[in-house]
């Protein structure tokens, strides 16, 4: 199973031990709302399970993919309290298949800023 399989496992599966073994220990999270990445295990897998319960609940769909050697670019679609999201996932994966970057960019102006506010949500709940 390559990384990218792996990744389309844990989004069918939402199995947060399988997205923690996916990701590198150095791993690095680019967020469309904060200015700077986050590096490291830890806070990437807090960025992308939050993300992912934000997301990826029933209209989330993955409907286009561009492959190289080490990555993808998955661009996604959902439609959350009536705005459309339109977005790309750009990941890229070391030899073993574990997750080294993962930078996400989303248009319109008026899905960022629901998402900016849906993930700080989020992740004030996962501190509590």
């Amino acid at each position: 199973m390559t990384g990218l399989d792996s990744w389309y496992a844990f989004m069918k599966s939402h199995d947060r031990a399988a997205l923690w073994d996916l990701l590198h220990p150095d791993a690095v999270f680019e967020s469309p709302v904060v200015h700077s990445p986050q590096r490291g295990r830890d806070i990437t897998f807090k960025y992308l399970a939050s993300a992912e319960k934000v997301l990826g609940g029933p209209g989330f769909t993955y409907v286009g993919e561009w492959k190289s050697a080490n990555g993808a670019v998955l661009e996604f679609k959902n439609v959350i309290d009536g705005i459309e999201i339109n977005g790309v996932d750009i990941i890229t994966f070391d030899a073993e298949g574990r997750i080294t970057n993962f930078k996400v960019m989303v248009r319109p102006l008026k899905a960022i800023n629901m998402l900016h506010r849906l993930m700080a949500e989020q992740l004030a709940a996962a501190q509590s």
